[in-house]
């Protein structure tokens, strides 16, 4: 009797084991999996994420947005004649030479207004091609080995009776659903960046159609700015990944099953916390508003 009892209780802290391990190495997978899929994501222009997405936008900003820009560009280059000609102390120091500065103009922001979208794809393939030199020098990094790791953890699982076992499975269970939740997150953050900047880029031609002008032109240039931002908001989500598979790999190889755990959960939810500051601190850095 008490060597059945014995087998039945070794057959079910074998499963606790096989439990937790399946758990742990699920937690890893996912992490991995993230990662990999962020950096993916973020390396990707707008044109080559959904080229179906940027077709529309593009289609909707040539169709609907640039006759309001034209609009808007007539008017300032009226307004801006005016201010050139009465500025003169009311015309009685009249030059000629303003009609040749007003042409210029005009034509300069006639070439900004028709070449709008080249101007931003610019500006995305610039940050591109930062954050993608980024992913190069870092990608090592994001290469996250934890085979050495699991088999500590197995020796650590089988020194440990049946109720600890029980409750290191009622843990990695809860942890396992939060860095689902959290993995959830990442993904909101990741593909809510790409969605925002192809609002941005739908409205691009009447921010750009106000550069001609000193006064009006602070819009066009804070759109700028807001672009940059988005652009290399993608550098300083690569940063925080580095940062985290980093940390992770700390992790892994700690002494304590329980600090692995919940070190796994605290680092996962640190990483959603980072990534949802890059887009105000991408913001702050070029000062847009």
């Amino acid at each position: 009797m008490d060597s059945l009892l014995e087998k039945i209780g070794e057959w079910i802290r074998q499963g606790l084991i096989d439990a937790i391990m399946g758990s742990f190495t699920g937690m890893f997978d996912s992490i991995n999996q993230q990662v990999g899929d962020v950096a993916v994501q973020v390396g990707t222009t707008p044109g080559a994420w959904n080229p179906g997405v940027f077709s529309m936008i593009r289609a909707l900003s040539e169709t609907v947005i640039i006759p309001i820009a034209g609009m808007i560009l007539t008017f300032i280059l009226c307004y801006e004649l005016i201010q050139m000609i009465i500025d003169k102390n009311n015309m009685h120091d009249f030059d000629t030479w303003i009609f040749f500065k007003w042409i210029f103009k005009t034509f300069c922001a006639t070439y900004i207004l028709t070449h709008t979208f080249d101007i931003v794809i610019g500006i995305f393939d610039v940050a591109q091609h930062v954050v993608n030199g980024s992913a190069g020098l870092i990608s090592g990094s994001l290469d996250m080995n934890n085979a050495i790791a699991l088999d500590t953890l197995q020796a650590q699982l089988e020194a440990m009776d049946v109720w600890a076992l029980i409750g290191l499975w009622m843990q990695t269970s809860i942890v396992s659903l939060c860095i689902t939740a959290m993995s959830i997150c990442i993904f909101l953050i990741i593909y809510g960046r790409m969605i925002e900047i192809y609002l941005t880029m739908s409205v691009a031609p009447i921010p750009l159609s106000t550069m001609a002008n000193r006064e009006w032109g602070t819009m066009g240039q804070n759109y700028l700015k807001a672009l940059f931002a988005l652009g290399f908001q993608g550098f300083l989500i690569m940063v925080c990944v580095a940062i985290y598979a980093v940390l992770i790999q700390g992790i892994a190889t700690a002494d304590s099953v329980h600090m692995a755990i919940w070190g796994c959960a605290g680092y996962t939810a640190l990483l959603c916390f980072t990534l949802f500051k890059t887009g105000s601190m991408a913001k702050s850095l070029f000062g847009s508003h």
